[in-house]
């Protein structure tokens, strides 16, 4: 007598009923799931150094154009809230420790908990967003602070004042992309999570992820006085 197959990606089962953590098998081109573990991580961590070197361009501008106009960059952080900036700062760094969470859940197939954590960092990374356009990019943009309204502004109190805000939309703007790219991955492994996915045996993606996301911190750590407490 046949029987109807088991969808066992919607139910979150692999095999014999198991979760799907516990029957995954690394892909064929890896010996075993240790060595698809290392890849992975080897990986990631390729693809964090170039991360690196795209802010680090970043920062050697910022350093160089602070050097040349002073005061231009002083007046121009003193138009920043840096009360939003710094909540902005404790929002993502509790969102690196439910990140960190999260992998550790999986590790000791806490399901309940690697979700909650999931959510959370997801939910903080919409929350840093929201802070970000709501309270400093909208009322910017009012101001005529946006590039293209640079020339309508007669008011600079530096000639050089449009460097500063240049580097402000791009630093925080590069930064702010690769937060909704992170809110993205979060909400892909919630859904993953929901079905089981992850486990003591399987958490490669968790952990690929939670690195990625500590990188986006580290980012504005540096962002953070750099923009927001030179004045």
């Amino acid at each position: 007598m046949s029987t109807l197959p088991v969808n066992n990606d919607v139910a979150g089962a692999g095999i014999d009923g198991r979760p799907y953590h516990e029957t995954y098998k690394a892909a064929e081109h890896f010996r075993d799931r240790d060595h698809e573990f290392d890849s992975v991580k080897m990986g990631v961590w390729l693809f964090l150094a170039t991360e690196v070197l795209l802010f680090s361009g970043l920062f050697c501008f910022y350093a160089i154009m602070r050097m040349l106009h002073p005061e231009a960059f002083q007046h121009g952080s003193s138009l920043l809230d840096w009360r939003w900036g710094l909540i902005n700062t404790v929002v993502l760094l509790a969102s690196s420790f439910t990140a960190a969470a999260a992998v550790r859940d999986a590790q000791l197939n806490r399901q309940a908990w690697l979700k909650f954590n999931l959510l959370f960092t997801m939910l903080a990374g919409v929350a840093f967003l929201a802070i970000k356009v709501l309270f400093e990019y909208i009322p910017k943009i009012h101001e005529g602070k946006l590039p293209g309204q640079w020339y309508d502004y007669p008011n600079w109190v530096n000639p050089n004042e449009p460097l500063w805000w240049s580097l402000y939309w791009c630093a925080t703007g590069v930064h702010a992309s690769h937060v909704i790219v992170g809110i993205g991955l979060y909400a892909w492994l919630l859904l993953r999570a929901q079905k089981r996915h992850f486990g003591p045996r399987h958490y490669n993606a968790v952990e690929a992820i939670a690195l990625y996301w500590h990188i986006v911190d580290i980012v504005w750590i540096f962002l953070f006085p750099l923009l927001y407490l030179i004045h």
